[in-house]
């Protein structure tokens, strides 16, 4: 079938023989009342304009016209939404981010997007899925593949039993790798089957503690996707090195590392410390100064040493990390003035070299609180109300030579952020996306368009503009009650 708008271009006797009844009808050439009723009721068509063809014969078809959300997204994060630096800054790190911790823009990068090992930086995935996965007052099996792992470690002992809070703290204040498989066996081996979620972690064999220790990994890599990060892969509880092979369905090989980038440990940071249902206590383990406990007949302290605690006002929270491969690592948050700041550093020096990290956080840090300021997107919210009206094609009017049309209003959903960390050279732009016309029927409420809020070449805010009233489309009985107000009730 193929509709033909506004006119019909096929078959033009037909045309010209409505044209001549209506004529005819509506000028009394024909002296006959039913002719002249029978050639106000062809009127509609015309009226139309939706005639269609089919198998030889001329038939009406209404058209629903829709018009489909607009596809363009409020900011998703990633390479795009990077701000351009003002300066270089002189750092010692291979890989850097500078991240506003609300909205997740990246305020500074150094080969942020490069994959690269990430040490005992690891520990505030593994801290923050343990807290969302389990309670705090758990009784920890300890394994002796747990208990085998290298310095540094808590030396726990196999058929111990530790409460997670306890475990947590010495991994995220001490950075014990024991501490970090425990955990990992105690959430993962509910995620296994054959009876080994019931089985005591104590008991298990070599190969079923690293199945609990996988099934844990499996959680910190969708967590890792859920939070945005595409190119972050974990492997191990603790941020040991380490690599994964798998085979692809063609028979070819994949090998994966332990790691990740700048700016994705950011990204996680920013989760942890902001966004996740945990992030109190994530904040009130890693803000501890020191933990003591007992357990197993043995006694222990956990002291702190994360320095960047007390070397900047607002600090929040932050994990070291050290490999011989991943060099000395570092991520850190910071909140002054309601703006929360992370740094993320990968690859900042290695031994003889240990205080690099705190310099370079402390130069980051610093770079934000001079350089960025809050702004709404309301400061330079759109005035919809300067909008023209928007015509609607083939939609019913009051008057016969009248023209359909429809205001548009802001809709409830908005897709983005409220306002971003932004640099005083950089300013938000406004787009609007309208149609120029519309087909009836529209219904009210029928999402048409949207207003975009960009810093850069970066949507952060999309506000969508929906039709403020019903216009039905043009039918029989409009044409046939324009008929009659027109021509009947006048003459």
């Amino acid at each position: 079938m193929r509709k033909v708008f506004g006119r019909w271009n096929e078959r033009e006797k037909d045309v010209d023989y409505v044209r001549g009844q209506i004529d005819d009808g509506l000028m009394g050439k024909s002296g006959g009342g039913v002719a002249r009723i029978v050639a106000m009721l062809l009127v509609w068509a015309l009226l139309l304009g939706n005639i269609t063809y089919q198998d030889g014969f001329m038939v009406t078809a209404a058209e629903n016209a829709s018009v489909s959300r607009s596809e363009s997204s409020a900011w998703r994060g990633g390479q795009e939404a990077v701000a351009k630096p003002l300066e270089e800054l002189s750092l010692y790190a291979a890989s850097a981010v500078l991240m506003d911790a609300d909205s997740g823009r990246v305020l500074y990068s150094r080969q942020g997007f490069e994959k690269m090992a990430m040490a005992s930086t690891t520990k505030i995935m593994t801290c923050i899925v343990a807290l969302e996965y389990g309670n705090l007052e758990d009784m920890a099996d300890i394994s002796g593949y747990a208990a085998s792992m290298p310095k540094v470690k808590l030396y726990v002992n196999k058929g111990e039993k530790y409460a997670l809070k306890d475990l947590l703290h010495s991994l995220m204040l001490e950075s014990h790798n024991d501490s970090a498989v425990a955990i990992a066996e105690h959430i993962g081996k509910s995620f296994l089957e054959n009876g080994l979620a019931e089985k005591s972690a104590s008991e298990y064999s070599l190969e079923e503690s690293r199945q609990a220790v996988a099934a844990f990994a499996r959680l910190m890599n969708q967590k890792a996707a859920d939070i945005g990060c595409q190119d972050t892969w974990f492997i191990t509880p603790n941020g040991l090195d380490a690599t994964e092979t798998f085979t692809l369905e063609n028979g070819d090989t994949l090998v994966k590392e332990h790691s990740t980038t700048a700016a994705d440990l950011a990204a996680i940071m920013s989760y942890c410390v902001k966004k996740s249902p945990k992030a109190d206590q994530f904040l009130q383990i890693t803000r501890c100064v020191s933990h003591s406990f007992t357990a197993n007949g043995r006694s222990f302290s956990c002291n702190n040493h994360n320095a960047f605690l007390n070397m900047m006002a607002g600090a929040l929270s932050g994990k070291t990390g050290f490999t011989n491969k991943a060099g000395y690592c570092y991520v850190g948050a910071l909140e002054r003035d309601g703006r929360t700041f992370v740094v993320a550093l990968l690859a900042c020096g290695w031994p003889n070299h240990k205080t690099y990290k705190w310099s370079d956080t402390r130069e980051l840090m610093e770079y934000g609180l001079e350089h960025y300021q809050y702004h709404a997107f309301s400061e330079a919210a759109f005035d919809v109300g300067s909008l023209e009206t928007v015509v609607v094609e083939n939609g019913q009017t009051l008057s016969l030579d009248g023209e359909a049309s429809v205001n548009l209003a802001l809709a409830d959903h908005v897709d983005g952020l409220e306002g971003l960390l932004m640099r005083e050279d950089e300013s938000i732009e406004v787009a609007v996306d309208v149609p120029k016309s519309l087909k009836a029927p529209v219904e009210a409420g029928q999402i048409v368009g949207c207003v975009q809020y960009k810093v850069g070449e970066q949507t952060y805010r999309t506000e969508y503009l929906q039709t403020a009233a019903d216009i039905p489309e043009i039918d029989f009985f409009w044409c046939l009650r324009q008929i009659v107000e027109r021509f009947l009730v006048c003459g």
